[in-house]
């Protein structure tokens, strides 16, 4: 085979040129760091990589929106504290103004605390966010929730949640609407609302000492039952002589559910139904104390939701009332009975709200350390595909430099074979 002088010099210059380029390879992968620089350095690695990355972007959001979730429920956690802390001081103010040693002139020292409450219930409930959002106004975060009226407050927020993605496949809710919070609140003991008789105008009739509780249910399934068939229930007093006696009728007073029995004070009254063909059980009772009058009356309805307000605002107003004028001592304790009972329900439902954002945020806390560590793996998986072995490397530019100077060499010893120099 004959090979020409130009063969000899293209061939010497290409392995020049290929061990310079290997050379020049292995420098930028010591310089990056990074064994794969391009797709056709490891196009399965490559691919590989990519998928990876593409899953490792995905988490990183992931965990930014867990991040901004927490910080948002952060400041849902600590108003809706902010509310059990003040409703619990409500709850003070109003056992101490049922104390009868108090003045009507202490009562309305009371009345002005509570109106102070009550404002700052307003400004916790139309809390904004660093965004200028509202806390509690559903979906529609530049609506002002709430509006001071004569009764307690008028809700212009809606019930929506706003959903963020924190997973894959989990969303997650980063408020509390104003309406699950201050206004889903049952009134009564939460399964029904005593209350002593009044006129269509809200007038005390009761003429005796008479108080009534608030009321248990002691078994729900029967309870019910008997709102299936039962709107509410009447208690009816009557005096004959020394005795005194109760008698239970439906709202109306026209159907008697049960015969004219003894009443002593303390007594647990039965909510029952005797006087049908099926007795039935309501699984409810009360308990009354003091002595009633004759024609007194005490009422048992289903509890609905009442706004906490509205519960604010009658408590302020038994207050402003006061004993002696429209309120007997009787009624005003009835009244104040009544509205320590919906403080009551209210500081339930509060933490009712806080628990669940406590469930929420320790749940934040765990996908975040599952992603946390997803993104750990995610990271060695990559350096495994792309970075570098620098001691491979390093010997592999030992071996390129040697082959490098040997072409060089060569090269230079060949081209310098010419018949001219023997002749």
């Amino acid at each position: 085979m004959r090979i020409s002088t130009s063969q000899i010099f293209n061939s010497g210059a290409n392995g020049i040129g290929r061990n310079q380029s290997d050379l020049f390879k292995l420098q930028n992968q010591m310089s990056t760091g990074r064994r794969v620089l391009t797709p056709e350095d490891d196009p399965i690695g490559s691919a590989q990589a990519l998928v990876l990355t593409q899953s490792a972007a995905v988490s990183t959001q992931f965990l930014k929106n867990q991040s901004d979730a927490q910080g948002k429920l952060n400041l849902v956690e600590s108003q809706v504290a902010s509310v059990g802390d003040l409703l619990q001081n409500v709850r003070d103010r109003l056992v101490q103004a049922g104390s009868t040693t108090l003045t009507n002139s202490d009562r309305a020292y009371i009345k002005t605390e509570l109106e102070a409450r009550y404002s700052e219930l307003m400004g916790l409930a139309n809390t904004q966010d660093g965004d200028g959002n509202y806390l509690f106004s559903g979906y529609q975060g530049a609506v002002k929730p709430f509006s001071a009226t004569t009764s307690g407050a008028a809700y212009q927020g809606d019930d929506g949640k706003r959903l963020l993605q924190v997973g894959a496949s989990r969303q997650m809710a980063t408020n509390v609407s104003g309406k699950e919070l201050f206004e889903a609140v049952r009134n009564g003991n939460g399964s029904f609302v005593t209350a002593a008789a009044t006129t269509g105008a809200g007038v005390p009739v009761n003429t005796g000492t008479g108080i009534i509780d608030q009321g248990s249910v002691t078994d729900q399934g029967k309870w019910s039952a008997a709102l299936a068939n039962h709107a509410g229930i009447q208690i009816k007093f009557s005096v004959a002589g020394s005795v005194t006696s109760y008698q239970l009728f439906d709202l109306t007073g026209a159907t008697a559910y049960t015969p004219s029995m003894p009443y002593t004070p303390g007594q647990v009254i039965k909510l029952e139904d005797t006087q049908t063909a099926t007795p039935a059980d309501f699984g409810a009772s009360v308990v009354m104390e003091g002595i009633p009058a004759s024609g007194d009356s005490f009422t048992i309805t289903p509890s609905t939701n009442q706004s906490i307000f509205t519960t604010l605002r009658r408590a302020i107003d038994t207050l402003t009332t006061g004993i002696g004028g429209a309120y007997t001592s009787t009624e005003y304790s009835n009244r104040l009975a009544g509205s320590l009972a919906g403080i009551d329900q209210a500081l339930e439902n509060v933490n009712k709200v806080r628990s669940s954002v406590g469930s929420s945020l320790k749940e934040l806390d765990s996908l975040t350390n599952t992603g946390e560590d997803l993104q750990l793996q995610y990271s060695a998986s990559l350096s495994t595909l792309q970075d570098l072995d620098y001691t491979q490397a390093i010997t592999d530019i030992s071996q390129k430099k040697m082959q490098l100077e040997a072409a060089q060499l060569s090269f230079k010893q060949i081209s310098q074979l010419s018949l001219f120099s023997i002749l």
